[in-house]
């Protein structure tokens, strides 16, 4: 009977183990498994706080760190290829994708990735072929056909690329790529039609008014035309004027502009005019402080009743991160005048424009901007000139992807104690 009782409570003690140990796993392992996973969710989550900073030295280090814990972790190895690629080290990320890929041929995110590489190095073709692989790997993910969308439409195939971000949508009615893809292929508008008024308030005549409306229509991606009328209040005499240009535009060469004009000028408008205007960028890197650069150059003759003016102009545009842009422009301006010698005069001009805020379509963005300079002017009885310093700034309100509206201010410091207060706004629409 003992051996029995003692046997019985055997089972109890038993079956209270199993119990106890089930209870635990029960309300155990769950924290052990979020424990062993927030390492993970960590290092990442480290390592894309960095890059949004641009911090790339601390994202590779804490990629290294991982990759020293876990060296066969092909995912670790992956985030370090993209750090490669998105620091602009593309030669690096190709190399460190294609031994991923060695190691893991069926995974479809390693050749999404090494497809982005090609497509930043301008190998379309390489880049397609990668994103093909991808597709083939796993058909039913939208964010893969979406890629491949992409690179399709950097090969010039919009057909086919519609069709693609077609099908990411079907598969994921939520994919902000794939629609912002199909958006990209829309055509875009052809005509910017513009109104502008500007003033001047001086502080030692009259003032200065006048009203303008351009038109600039992109014909296709390599001819672009512009015609704009101007309507003059100066000095109580009303004047008119109007001008045209012709741009043509070739890949890696860049832009070129002519144009003239003519005007009903009252003696305070030029007469005659005509300019041209050459045009280049250069991308610098994705990377550091400047992101790509445009020169500009060139050379504008006007005509008046009593005076020949040749201005010669070289403008620099650096783009920065965030939409920023720093412009430098030097002008170089030839007098000649019936009543005097013929000389030059200098002057130049600094504007930084910079991002103040944007949601969805609408954007707001201002400028500030400085010039110095000196000028000459002839009247009917007399023949000066004075210097000058220009400060001022401006505002931009995009209110749709097809209209906005600008504005700007400046304030003119001439010599012999002579004020210039200048504002004006302008409206265009795009269709």
């Amino acid at each position: 009977m003992e051996r029995r009782g003692r046997g019985r409570r055997d089972g109890h003690d038993l079956a209270a183990r199993h119990f106890t140990i089930l209870l635990l796993s029960v309300v155990l392992l769950p924290g052990y498994t979020a424990m062993a996973q927030a390492p993970v969710d960590d290092w990442k989550a480290e390592i894309r706080k960095a890059c949004q900073t641009q911090r790339w030295e601390d994202a590779m280090n804490i990629a290294e760190r991982e990759i020293a814990l876990h060296p066969t972790d092909m995912d670790i190895r992956t985030w370090r290829a993209r750090i490669l690629s998105w620091s602009g080290k593309l030669a690096e990320a190709e190399r460190e994708l294609t031994e991923i890929l060695k190691s893991v041929p069926q995974d479809p995110d390693g050749w999404m990735e090494l497809s982005n590489v090609y497509a930043k190095q301008g190998r379309a073709r390489d880049a397609l072929r990668a994103i093909d692989r991808a597709v083939e790997l796993d058909p039913k993910r939208a964010d893969l056909r979406a890629a491949r969308g992409n690179i399709l439409r950097l090969t010039g195939s919009r057909n086919e690329a519609r069709f693609e971000f077609r099908r990411a949508l079907a598969l994921d009615s939520g994919s902000q790529e794939a629609r912002s893809g199909l958006l990209s292929l829309e055509d875009p508008p052809k005509h910017e039609l513009r109104f502008g008024a500007d003033n001047d308030l001086f502080s030692f005549a009259d003032s200065n008014r006048n009203q303008s409306v351009s038109l600039v229509t992109r014909w296709t991606p390599h001819w672009t035309t512009s015609v704009a009328g101007s309507f003059y209040e100066r000095g109580g005499t009303d004047a008119a004027n109007f001008v045209g240009s012709v741009t043509g535009t070739l890949p890696h060469w860049g832009a070129m502009t002519v144009g003239g004009g003519t005007a009903h000028d009252q003696g305070v408008v030029p007469r005659t005019e005509a300019f041209f205007e050459l045009d280049h960028g250069l991308r610098v890197g994705e990377t550091g402080w400047v992101r790509g650069m445009e020169l500009v150059y060139g050379q504008h003759w006007y005509w008046y009743s009593t005076a020949k003016i040749l201005t010669s102009s070289e403008t620099a545009v650096l783009y920065l991160p965030g939409r920023w842009t720093w412009s430098i422009r030097l002008t170089e301006v030839r007098n000649d005048f019936s009543n005097a010698n013929v000389d030059w005069k200098p002057s130049g001009l600094t504007r930084l424009t910079f991002p103040l805020g944007k949601q969805g379509p609408r954007s707001l963005s201002g400028n500030v901007f400085c010039a110095i300079g000196t000028e000459d002017f002839a009247q009917v009885d007399q023949v000066g000139s004075f210097a000058s310093q220009t400060y001022g700034g401006g505002l931009r309100f995009q209110v749709t992807a097809f209209q906005d509206v600008s504005g700007y201010f400046a304030f003119q410091q001439r010599t012999q104690d002579r004020r210039d207060l200048g504002f004006g706004f302008s409206y265009g629409i795009r269709f």
